[in-house]
């Protein structure tokens, strides 16, 4: 965690000193091992590649109409962007109702089961289970792979890499699952909600109680020399609402005679933490054998609560004030501020659309966050609506400029093979386990991040690149390196080949194609990548592929099925592909 008043400080990351090519024998294995500094260069090459910045992006003033008929490309792009995976089906979704109809269509959706109730019903609260995180990673999977609703789970778990809590950082406490699938039930369950009644369920869940230890937290005592804990207060304001700077609305920093100005002190922090003390579990109708205390919000025991006045942001919550009075009145100062806006939407355009939004993009979404049309702040179905919606997310023209887009998640590249291509368990147990080892894995897993300050940073710049030279961020390559990048590549080569027995892909759609390389790539390309690898690459890699031998179309033909697996594999681990535009 990051100490009172401490500034965020960028950890540098080695490039790669060189570069190995891939190579496919004519068994179909694929053994790959691409080096950082061909993704690097790849995607931040020529000033950048991730990111729209003020200069390069095309705008509007108002929403754009989309394009009638909306074509192949445009409708997997999109989903690139609004779902966790996309599939032929919804593609067809998409260019038969346009954009703005899909998305009312799956915000509509109900939610499917629980990730607790799943937990639930498959044992896993049994007394064996109270100290592990036994099925966490198994119910997580299982959602995202699943769920039809795939445009709340990218909110979800964009949600979950602003709003953090890691699972690792409850070790110790019991039911860990249980309590981390409830918070991912939470963030789901507002992931279309408002955000100032987010704040509030955060503020009172338990896994977020644990993770940021305000959970038990006390007044100050005189006589000890004690006082509140402040980790939750800090992070509530630096990370979850109005971060360190003063924002202009369109994201850019407030400057007194070019000095940025921060948003809080010390005195800030200690004055909010007085609020959230007085809170802990609730246990008064049952003891922790079983996890259920940990569905129930937090309760307030007033013995422990701080009554007199709390100052912090230039408001004063007033002495007098029970614990949920002073934390509701807390909330309202902080959801007020007018950094909330920016500082949220700027976050959930990166994680969905681009790094680099344009301070234009970032003040038309900030504008629909402050005011949906209705009076309403922090309206997350409009604000993600507009955001998908605007001329800079959906103008064809950044996919030729270079500063536009964002790296792939390693989570959504395996999820966009897990979704396009059905993938179920036979078990019905989703045994893809914890996929964070970087060496051999994703290095990346869901809500696994290493620290409150998510798997990577807004603002991260890859040291020594052409995109830290064009003043762009990159945070998904916080976490890219050699390491990654092979790691990632020798998973995606085990999992398409079925390499997880307890995973099974359909590719039913590719067998008519395998005997034509180039057919097969193509149609891979438009569903995975959405049409973003280029001619000069689907030759390259067809003339590869062809060089295995071929097969009879049939789902137990290995030559077929070699060719498919290799065609994925290629695709997955193409910098065209990793660089979402």
């Amino acid at each position: 965690m990051q100490e009172s008043g401490e500034q965020i400080e960028y950890l540098p990351q080695q490039e790669s000193e060189g570069t190995q090519f891939s190579t496919v024998n004519s068994t179909g294995t694929v053994a790959l091992a691409v080096g950082a500094s061909l993704l690097l260069e790849a995607c931040g090459g020529g000033g950048g590649a991730t990111g729209g910045s003020a200069n390069g992006s095309t705008s509007s003033t108002t929403p754009p109409t989309p394009p009638t008929p909306v074509t192949d490309i445009q409708a997997a792009r999109f989903l690139a962007q609004a779902s966790v995976g996309g599939t032929r089906t919804q593609m067809a979704q998409v260019q038969a109702s346009g954009y703005a109809a899909w998305i009312d269509a799956q915000m509509a959706m109900p939610q499917s089961s629980s990730r607790w109730s799943w937990l639930k019903t498959k044992g896993f609260d049994a007394a064996a289970n109270i100290f592990t995180q036994n099925g966490f990673d198994s119910v997580a999977w299982y959602k995202l792979i699943n769920s039809p609703d795939t445009l709340r789970q990218r909110v979800t778990h964009a949600l979950a890499e602003i709003l953090v809590v890691g699972i690792d950082g409850l070790t110790g406490a019991s039911w860990q699952a249980f309590a981390a699938a409830n918070y991912l039930d939470l963030l789901e369950a507002n992931a279309f909600g408002n955000y100032r009644k987010l704040l509030q369920a955060i503020s009172t869940n338990s896994a977020m109680g644990q993770y940021l230890t305000f959970a038990g937290n006390l007044k100050a005592n005189p006589a000890k020399g004690t006082l509140p804990d402040e980790n939750y207060a800090r992070e509530l304001m630096q990370l979850f609402s109005v971060g360190l700077l003063k924002l202009n609305q369109d994201g850019t920093p407030i400057t007194v005679n070019g000095v940025n100005q921060e948003t809080y002190t010390l005195d800030d922090i200690t004055g909010l933490a007085r609020i959230f003390t007085g809170w802990d579990f609730d246990v008064s109708t049952s003891d922790k054998t079983t996890p259920d205390f940990l569905q129930r919000p937090l309760t307030q025991i007033a013995s422990r609560h701080e009554t007199d006045a709390s100052t912090f942001l230039g408001s004063t919550v007033p002495a007098g004030l029970d614990g949920p009075q002073s934390m509701a009145a807390a909330l309202d100062i902080i959801f007020a501020h007018p950094n909330v806006a920016p500082f949220v939407s700027r976050q959930l355009i990166q994680r969905l659309v681009t790094s680099n939004p344009s301070p234009a993009y970032v003040q038309r979404i900030a504008a629909v966050f402050s005011n949906d049309g209705t009076g309403v702040k922090g309206n997350l179905a409009a604000v993600v609506k507009a955001l998908l919606l605007d001329d800079e997310a959906r103008n064809s023209s950044n996919l030729s400029n270079p500063q536009f887009g964002k790296l792939r998640e390693p989570i959504y590249r395996f999820l966009s093979w897990a979704r396009s291509y059905s993938v179920t368990s036979p078990s019905d147990l989703w045994n893809v386990g914890n996929t964070s080892d970087a060496a051999s894995r994703l290095g990346q897993s869901p809500l696994r991040s290493g620290s409150v300050f998510n798997f990577f940073r807004p603002g991260y710049v890859p040291p020594n690149t052409s995109i830290a030279n064009a003043s762009l961020v990159a945070p998904e390559f916080q976490i890219t390196n050699e390491s990654t990048v092979i790691g990632y590549v020798n998973f995606m080569q085990r999992m398409v080949s079925k390499g997880n027995t307890d995973l099974v892909p359909d590719y039913s759609s590719l067998l008519p194609l395998a005997a034509n390389p180039t057919a097969l790539l193509t149609e891979i390309n438009l569903v995975i990548a959405a049409g973003q690898l280029s001619d000069a690459t689907i030759a390259t890699l067809a003339t590869a592929i062809s060089s295995m031998p071929s097969g009879t179309g049939i789902a137990t033909d290995t030559p077929t099925l070699n060719r498919i697996y290799a065609a994925l594999t290629l695709v997955f681990a193409a910098p065209e592909y990793i660089v979402q535009k």
